[in-house]
């Protein structure tokens, strides 16, 4: 590493020569530097979707895939695997900081990488206060700084010496201490690195340490880079060895569930709360675990709904739909054939609309990809049951029409300078989502809480906090005359399903073209205890030849999700830049057109 994120200035830690007794006692441990079985090191990392990870390096950083392997990649000098898990937090502020790769044009790679942009594959790039993304290491080379989506800190370095996988990084209360403790437990090989950073070699990998800027590291395990791996010849001979000095397993080597061969792991506490394997040749990783899934989850007995103490169902709650992001409004061509989802591929999808929607939000916006929700993600195929095929019904020729003249104006809606907060859209003045746009799972803000009460059911969304008071109780409609963004509703109860019909949309807000005539059809039902089905029928003659139905299921969490303000406007600096940006244009060409005018007259 040839340089570090953190605060202060990286203090060279200084290693003495290996001495023989060092060599000797490595050699009897087997803990000589045994390559494994794509590199010298191993290093694992935390992700939402480890298929996706894989994708991630293979694209970005030139890893190749492994045989038999579907969580791990060889990345020239060092295997990375993947951990299927919640991620606690970056990498940074950990005993293992960031890894570092090396490519033989550096400025290529970076232009590279900056092209791809977060929007999509998730790029992001560390700027330094001058706006570059490179920098001029004195005495050693050009180094820059991405992340992956996952959160783990990466150094990417033009060292022709060592290409693809380069160094690992830790952050140490002790730099010496820390390396000099590597080096006696796993026979590293002390050298420095062109004469300015001193470290150790394993094989072709680096291992540096610098000084953490408050102290004490946070842990590792759980974190965007969970742990280091190092392989010895005979786990169980070594573990003996390795008591014997002082080191502290904090997981008996054994083989573990879910291994993929008969090699054997355990885990030691190393110095600056870094967490590492050792692990035998052979060692193939460990199948992930998907957990379960409450669509799948089915009683022996008929579930029974609860009553309110007024005699109707009961569907009062905290409900999450995080469970439900990913799922496709329609059936992709692709899986017309196909059921269900694995789990693995219900949660690489689910991945890659999180990584198609990043933005520049922080993993700690997103909700679904942090692994606090309850069951795996959904492994339905389509929103869409009616008709069969989950495909949407043919539009009108009215609706195509319309469609076609949308398609050709929208560039002249991009072009168009608002003269005011009018002028945009309903969901940038932060106004409504409308319906059933305000339903449906995304990235993040999925709660919905349900509150009943003699005659009325109350549902309020997270999203804007649109809260709807549905009356249970017939009444008369409120008339043509009176139109609403989120239309006039009537409930009814028919058996355990509270059922919504709403009409009289004021034709603001649309969902895939919907217009103010639509008639949407809701059904709420609670199917076990944590799980309650949404289903939506939308009946627009104008616009589709039939009507559609849709569904999918939220997921009761009233333990640790809550509702809490929804700062839109309090903090929407777009509508500010957007406005202010077009005075400023406006100010720019009246300037021009003065200027023209005097000189030419």
């Amino acid at each position: 590493m040839a340089t570090c994120a953190n605060a202060k200035k990286p203090r060279p830690a200084t290693i003495p020569s290996l001495g023989a007794s060092a060599v000797a006692a490595a050699l009897l441990l087997g803990l000589t530097a045994v390559p494994a079985a794509a590199g010298d090191v191993t290093v694992q990392l935390t992700t939402s979707a480890r298929s996706e990870a894989v994708k991630w390096y293979e694209r970005h950083l030139d890893c190749e895939p492994i045989e038999g392997r579907a969580e791990a990649v060889d990345c020239g000098n060092a295997t990375i695997e993947f951990r299927q898990g919640p991620i606690m937090g970056a990498s940074q502020g950990t005993g293992i900081d960031h890894i570092g790769f090396s490519f033989a044009d550096l400025e290529e790679k970076m232009a590279e990488l900056e092209a791809v942009g977060v929007r999509g594959s998730g790029v992001r790039l560390q700027r330094y206060d001058d706006g570059s993304t490179l920098r001029e290491r004195p005495g050693l080379f050009k180094v820059g700084r991405i992340f992956d989506p996952w959160g783990t800190r990466i150094e990417v370095v033009e060292d022709l010496d060592t290409l693809s996988f380069h160094h690992v990084h830790l952050s140490a209360s002790d730099p010496e201490r820390t390396l000099g403790w590597y080096r006696e437990t796993f026979g590293g090989v002390p050298e420095s690195l062109r004469g300015t950073q001193d470290g150790l070699r394993f094989g072709e990998v680096w291992l540096f340490a610098s000084e953490h800027p408050e102290g004490r590291p946070a842990p590792s395990a759980g974190r965007a880079i969970d742990h280091l791996a190092f392989e010895v010849a005979d786990l169980d001979t070594a573990a003996v060895g390795l008591r014997d000095r002082g080191v502290r397993f904090t997981a008996d080597p054994e083989r573990p569930a879910g291994g993929r061969s008969e090699a054997k792991r355990g885990f030691v506490s190393a110095p600056d709360n870094v967490r590492v394997a050792v692990i035998e040749p052979g060692w193939r990783g460990v199948d992930a675990d998907f957990g379960s899934d409450a669509d799948e989850v089915a009683s022996a007995e008929p579930y029974v709904v609860p009553r309110t103490p007024w005699g109707t169902p009961d569907l009062q709650g905290m409900w999450s739909g995080n469970k439900a992001h990913g799922i496709p409004l329609e059936r992709p061509e692709e899986l017309a054939e196909v059921e269900e989802l694995t789990a693995e591929e219900a949660a690489a999808r689910r991945e890659r609309g999180t990584l198609g929607s990043i933005w520049g939000y922080e993993r700690e916006w997103r909700d679904t990809t942090l692994g606090y929700v309850k069951s795996a993600p959904s492994r339905q195929v389509a929103m869409v049951i009616d008709p069969p095929d989950g495909r949407l019904p043919p539009l009108t020729e009215e609706a195509q029409e319309r469609r076609r003249n949308a398609a050709a104006s929208f560039g002249d809606y991009v072009r168009r300078r608002p003269a005011g907060p009018e002028d945009l859209t309903a969901y940038v003045r932060c106004i409504s989502r409308g319906l059933p746009g305000m339903m449906m799972p995304s990235i993040y803000n999925n709660g919905l809480q349900i509150s009943q009460s003699p005659g009325f059911v109350a549902i309020q969304k997270e999203m804007i906090h649109e809260t709807r008071v549905v009356p249970t109780a017939e009444r008369e409609p409120l008339g043509p005359g009176i139109k609403q963004w989120l239309g006039d509703p009537q409930g009814r109860w028919e058996g355990d399903t509270l059922v919504v019909e709403t009409t009289g949309f004021n034709g603001r807000t649309n969902y895939r073209g919907s217009s103010e005539n639509m008639k949407l059809t809701e059904r709420y039902t609670r199917l076990g205890p944590n799980r309650l089905e949404y289903q939506f029928t939308v009946e627009d003659p104008t616009v589709w030849t039939k009507p559609w139905t849709g569904r999918f299921e939220f997921e009761l969490d009233n333990e640790q999700y809550e509702l809490v303000e929804y700062a839109c406007h309090e903090g929407n600096y777009g509508m500010t830049n957007i406005l202010s940006g077009a005075r400023a244009r406006d100010r720019e060409e009246a300037a021009a057109a003065a200027e023209t005018g005097g000189g030419g007259q």
